[in-house]
């Protein structure tokens, strides 16, 4: 990833904080997933702003046909193929 030098300016005490969590050399790595974990949380407040709906009946037809609580019925009778190959050897060690 790219990256820029950026001067940022901090309370001393806040920097004390951070140094105290992750030491000095730790700061910018800390400052990087603080302000990504931000960026992250405003974009989803933006988009919940936004007031159009997340999800939409056409693009979800398994669903709209059949309705949720029998989507998610046949969704959890539906054997993963691991769930298959667990099947398969506890068959074989019964004999």
């Amino acid at each position: 990833m790219a990256t820029q030098r950026t001067h940022i300016v901090l309370p001393t005490k806040l920097a004390n904080d951070i140094d105290k969590l992750v030491g000095p050399r730790g700061r910018s790595a800390f400052l990087v997933a603080a302000a990504e974990n931000e960026v992250r949380k405003q974009k989803m407040l933006a988009f919940l702003d936004r007031g159009e709906p997340a999800w939409r009946d056409e693009n979800h037809p398994e669903i709209a046909s059949q309705g949720s609580a029998a989507w998610v019925h046949n969704l959890r009778r539906e054997r993963s193929p691991r769930q298959k190959q667990l099947d398969e050897l506890a068959k074989e060690a019964k004999g």
